[in-house]
C-alpha cells in the first residue's frame, strides 16, 4: 500500500528527488449513509469522508506527509507546531518516521487524552502553556523566526497541498464533485484545501490557488481536470469558538469539540474566500447539537468520530431544517478525526446508559436481555 505522495506526486510541489515520508496515509473511505437520510422528509444522498482512518487517526496526516517530506528535502532537523491535539499527534509520528525532532506547544489541560498520548509516545517534546491554541501559535511563529525549525501548522503551504488530495479522492469515487461539502472549521486550513482541490480538478481559479502560487511559485503543481463542477462549501464552527461567524477574534474560545477550539484561525481569509466563491456559507452549532450528531452517527451508522468531526453532520441537520439544502442533492460530510481521539467525550455522554455489574449467572443475564 502506498501513501498519497506516491499517488498524487504529479500535483504536489515536492522536488522530484524528494524522499516521501509516508505512513500510507490517504485513500480513506467515502461511506454512503443509509439510515440517517431516512430520518428526514427529503430525498438526498449523504456520504462521509472518514478521515479518522488515516495512520494517526485524523486528516492532519495528509498535510503532514507533504510538509515533513519537504522539511527533509530542505535538510531541516526539527519540526514545531502549536496544537489542539491532532496536529501534535501527526507531527510527532511523521517526525519520528523521518528521524527529526518534534516540538509541540499545547494548551494546558485542554487536549484530549488520546491525542496527548500519541504525541508523547511518539517522542515529541510536549510543552504545555498556560494559555490557548492561538497564543501557542503566535509563539511558534516567533520561535521559527529565531531557530532552524520547520513549522508544520497549516500556515505551512505544503500542508494544504497534501490536504487538497481528499477532494480529489472524493471526485474519483463519485465521478464528479458533490453538490454540497460540509466541513468542520477550526484553524480553517482544511476548508481552504478542499476548495483548492475542487478548483484544480475543474480547471477553475480560486483565491486559495492564487495564495499557493504566490508562496510556492514555480514549485506549484495543479491537479488534472477530472470534474465538471465545484460544490458549495459549508463550514461549521462551534458556537463557543466561532470567530469567522462573529467577524472578530475570540479571546477565550470554549467548546466540547476540542479540535476546533480556536479563536483566531490562521487560514481565515482563504476560508472566507472559499465560502464566497462556492456560494456556500458558515454556521455555528451548539455543543449539544455536536454531541447529538456524534451519537447519531454511531448509533445509526456504526461510525465513531470525535466531536469536532460530528459538527459537519450537526450543521447539515440544521441547514436541512432551515430548508437551505436542495432535495435530491449529493452531500459529503468530512469526519476529520476518529472517536478514539477523545474517548472521554463519548464515555461521559453514555455513562447514564451504562448498567451496573451483575453476577455471571445465565438466568439473570438472559432475563435482563429479554427485558431490554
Amino acid at each position: 500500500m502506498s501513501g498519497l505522495i506516491e499517488k498524487y506526486r504529479d500535483c504536489l510541489p515536492l522536488p522530484d528527488d524528494a524522499t516521501a515520508i509516508s505512513l500510507c496515509e490517504g485513500s480513506t473511505p467515502l461511506i454512503q449513509l443509509h439510515h440517517i437520510p431516512d430520518l428526514f422528509d427529503m430525498e438526498f444522498e449523504l456520504y462521509v469522508k472518514y478521515e479518522g482512518l488515516n495512520p494517526t487517526g485524523s486528516f492532519k496526516d495528509r498535510g503532514m506527509t507533504v510538509a515533513v517530506s519537504q522539511a527533509v528535502a530542505e535538510k531541516q532537523n526539527a519540526v514545531i507546531c502549536a496544537s489542539t491535539g491532532n496536529t501534535s499527534a501527526s507531527a510527532a509520528a511523521y517526525a519520528a518516521r523521518s528521524g527529526m525532532r518534534c516540538f509541540v506547544l499545547i494548551p494546558e489541560g485542554k487536549i484530549a487524552a488520546g491525542k496527548l498520548a500519541q504525541a508523547m509516545i511518539e517522542g515529541a517534546v510536549v510543552i504545555q502553556i498556560k494559555g490557548n491554541f492561538d497564543q501557542g501559535m503566535e509563539l511558534v511563529k516567533q520561535i521559527a523566526q529565531q531557530s532552524a525549525v520547520a513549522v508544520v501548522n497549516s500556515i505551512n503551504p505544503y500542508r494544504l497541498q497534501g490536504q487538497k488530495t481528499a477532494s480529489l479522492e472524493i471526485i474519483e469515487v463519485l465521478g464528479d464533485a458533490p453538490d454540497y461539502h460540509c466541513i468542520p472549521v477550526g484553524n480553517a486550513g482544511n476548508i481552504s484545501a478542499y476548495w483548492m482541490g475542487y478548483s484544480e480538478a475543474t480547471g477553475q481559479g480560486s483565491y486559495c490557488i492564487e495564495q499557493a502560487r504566490a508562496v510556492l511559485e514555480d514549485n506549484y503543481k495543479s491537479a488534472s481536470v477530472i470534474a465538471t463542477r465545484r460544490p458549495k462549501m459549508l463550514g461549521y464552527q462551534a458556537a463557543g469558538a466561532a470567530p469567522i461567524i462573529a467577524g472578530h477574534k475570540i479571546d477565550n474560545p470554549e467548546t466540547v469539540a476540542t479540535a476546533i477550539r480556536i479563536g483566531n484561525p490562521q487560514s481565515w481569509e482563504m476560508a472566507v474566500n472559499a465560502s464566497q466563491e462556492s456560494d456556500g456559507w458558515f454556521a455555528a452549532c451548539s455543543d449539544d447539537e455536536i454531541l447529538s450528531a456524534q451519537r447519531l452517527l454511531a448509533e445509526k451508522e456504526g461510525i465513531f468520530c470525535e466531536p469536532a468531526s460530528a459538527i459537519s453532520l450537526a450543521g447539515l441537520i440544521k441547514d436541512i431544517a432551515a430548508k437551505k439544502i436542495k432535495a435530491r442533492s449529493r452531500i459529503v460530510c468530512t469526519l476529520t478525526g476518529h472517536g478514539l481521539k477523545d474517548p472521554d467525550a463519548a464515555i461521559h455522554q453514555c455513562s447514564r446508559n451504562a448498567m451496573q455489574a451483575v453476577a455471571p449467572e445465565f438466568n439473570l443475564i438472559n432475563d435482563l436481555i429479554n427485558e431490554l
